[in-house]
């Protein structure tokens, strides 16, 4: 704004004190001092207006462009499933007719390996089974209750803190001081 010191202040106010008078001066400072906040808040207000519609179109304008990169980003997940899609129904028809048994779409040499997969197929799911039997059996065949509680096993599962409470040494009755 107007670089206005201390000695051109004091010269204007001289200068207004001359040319209006003493009696109108407090009026005339008081009036012009409105004026002045009133264009000070004029310019605030329009200052704020501005920054406001600036970051409004920023804000359009990123809108925007999230809204094409999501587009883009369906777009491409929706190829990428009809791919997966085409391919999970040409491998479920040729399963389907292996399982059915057609030699039509086999030769023999084609024929002999699918055979041979579908042993080794039904070998690992009958060794799965075995195993799990196993397993279940194990967890299964618990320990009854009552042998735990004489024998010390674990009744439930306890945090690290609540065993190390359990566990620590008590503090003796007998105190040193005493």
């Amino acid at each position: 704004m107007i670089d206005l010191g201390l000695s051109k202040i004091a010269i204007i106010g001289v200068v207004a004190l001359i040319v209006i008078g003493p009696e109108k001066l407090p009026r005339v400072a008081r009036m012009a001092g409105t004026l002045y906040g009133r264009a000070q808040r004029y310019l605030n207000q329009v200052k704020s207006e501005v920054t406001r519609e600036i970051e409004l179109e920023e804000l359009k304008n990123l809108q925007k462009e999230v809204q094409d990169a999501a587009h883009s980003v369906k777009q491409s997940v929706e190829k990428s499933m009809h791919g997966v899609e085409n391919s999970i129904s040409g491998n479920l028809a040729e399963v389907e007719s292996a399982w059915r048994g057609d030699a039509s779409t086999y030769d023999d040499g084609q024929h002999d390996a699918h055979e041979a997969m579908l042993r080794a197929t039904n070998d690992d799911l009958a060794r799965k089974a075995r195993e799990f039997r196993r397993k279940k059996l194990v967890r299964n065949s618990a320990i009854p209750g009552w042998y735990k509680q004489r024998h010390g096993g674990k009744l439930h599962v306890q945090s690290a803190a609540a065993r190390v409470a359990r566990f620590r040494p008590r503090a003796s009755s007998s105190s040193f001081y005493s």
